[in-house]
């Protein structure tokens, strides 16, 4: 539990370091708890998220960096790869594509990209998966 403690302080600043350079992420460590984070992503553009903001919620193991965290959406999302109840994301790099080499804010550029290409082969929500057209719900800003 020591070395996924020493990695997530280290990517803390990391992400404070690093503000300015991604505005379409704000990740955000829980004050009394570094195994609980939250993100702010940004719609990515062309899409039907395009102007939302998307909140998730990011449960660390203490296997971390070795075992993936759990990310769900917390904001409502119509989307292919997303459970629409529970905001659980299909995403190889959260199950057995997981590598230590990733960080929770390429994390959240993966779920981004992810947004902007899903893919319907590997549907959490059969409605949106058999949809071409679906619609994305997000606050907007």
């Amino acid at each position: 539990m020591q070395a996924s403690r020493a990695r997530l302080f280290k990517e803390y600043k990391e992400v404070q370091r690093e503000k300015a350079v991604d505005p379409d992420i704000q990740l955000v460590c829980d004050d009394s708890n570094i195994f609980k984070w939250t993100a702010l992503i940004k719609g990515p553009s062309e899409t039907p998220f395009e102007g939302g903001v998307f909140q998730l919620a990011f449960s660390v193991p203490e296997q971390y960096p070795l075992q993936p965290p759990q990310v769900r959406f917390l904001t409502k999302i119509f989307h292919p790869n997303v459970h629409f109840k529970t905001g659980e994301i299909c995403l190889d790099i959260l199950k057995n594509a997981w590598s230590p080499a990733w960080t929770l804010q390429s994390v959240c550029r993966a779920i981004i990209a992810l947004m902007a290409h899903p893919e319907p082969d590997s549907p959490l929500n059969c409605d949106s998966g058999t949809n071409k057209q679906f619609l994305g719900i997000g606050t907007q800003i």
